[in-house]
């Protein structure tokens, strides 16, 4: 317009002539208005270069079309889920409305946010909270638990096994002749637990449980340090491999044995899960398990969609095969060292 205000439906109604609740019938597609009218009401806001202002828009509609997804934005698998969630929303005529958990913005917080932004389906990346809440907030939108195993809750669940997933670590590992094979967890998360008993379960079905050597993690970089100290400090027994709960606290690991000198395969072999992009890095080359991101981000916000336009109300589990991905950071069993941190 000129005068730096915001172009308006009155101002394309002045221009063209017509009500301005004509040209906001013919926004919203409303049937009625000719084609000789549409085509002009449409001219003139491509060349007044109007913007609908979608807030007011979504405020009129009884539809938001919105997903809400909750995600920790320090974890680069989840920034990787959401890239391939936005495509496959916008493919079915939705949007995706981030809501970031951080230490001051715990995952209720965020949930509730979402809701007051009118989101009509959550989808929750590694949710932590108890099964009792996700059944609380499944009562009043669909709610999709990706990457955790949920029951009972009338939750819809997109995941990939994580026991298979750990299993296939442990035997590439034995493969290499490894047998004392620590593991860093992530937590006492569920999907933490799960992982750590996957790994559990594969060290006895290869006859090692007496090499089992677990120490307690949190999903980030931060614990690498203290758990290279704890299984490096001393000069009894050490690991030749360690497997991490996920890729960051892998490449904490990486960080953490390199500064103490050691080599990454050549004194320790380690891995990762997610194989996000982090993994992938050329100065990373994380061995790691790929949870099929994008085929999990497509099936989660399939289900969020038959919940809200199909009329499906049972919950549905999806779970798929992860993949082992094997780059540099493992190799064989090293020669003995006596290196002390």
């Amino acid at each position: 317009m000129g005068n730096g205000r915001s172009v308006t439906m009155q101002d394309i109604a002045d221009r063209v002539g017509v009500s301005k609740a004509l040209v906001s019938m013919i926004f919203r597609g409303v049937p009625g208005p000719s084609a000789e009218t549409k085509e002009r009401v449409f001219e003139v806001a491509a060349e007044l270069d109007y913007r609908p202002n979608r807030t007011a828009a979504l405020l009129s509609l009884r539809r938001t079309h919105l997903i809400g997804v909750m995600t920790n934005i320090r974890n680069p698998f989840h920034a990787e889920m959401v890239e391939h969630m936005v495509a496959a929303a916008d493919a079915v005529g939705y949007e995706i409305v981030l809501g970031a958990v951080t230490s001051t913005h715990p995952e209720s917080k965020v949930i509730e946010t979402l809701l007051d932004f009118r989101c009509e389906a959550v989808v929750l990346l590694g949710p932590e909270a108890p099964a009792e809440s996700l059944m609380l907030w499944a009562e009043r939108v669909p709610v999709v638990s990706v990457g955790r195993r949920v029951t009972g809750a009338g939750v819809d669940v997109v995941r990939a096994g994580d026991s298979p997933g750990m299993s296939d670590v442990v035997d590439h590992l034995v493969d290499f002749g490894h047998r004392r094979i620590a593991h860093l967890t992530g937590g006492s998360g569920s999907i933490a637990i799960d992982r750590s008993a996957g790994y559990r379960r594969a060290m006895r079905r290869h006859g090692l449980a007496e090499y089992e050597c677990v120490v307690d993690g949190d999903f980030t970089e931060n614990c690498a340090p203290r758990a290279v100290h704890e299984l490096f400090g001393s000069s009894g027994p050490r690991p030749t491999a360690i497997v991490a709960a996920n890729d960051l606290s892998a490449a904490g690991l990486l960080d953490a044995l390199r500064r103490n000198g050691f080599a990454v395969p050549g004194d320790v072999s380690v891995t990762g899960y997610d194989d996000s992009t982090l993994a992938r890095m050329a100065h990373i080359d994380l061995t790691t398990v790929s949870q099929r991101p994008e085929e999990q981000a497509v099936r989660a916000v399939r289900a969020a969609v038959e919940r809200l336009d199909d009329g499906r109300d049972e919950a549905a589990s999806t779970v798929l095969r992860p993949r082992l991905v094997v780059r540099a950071t493992t190799g064989p069993v090293p020669a003995a060292t006596d290196r002390v941190v």
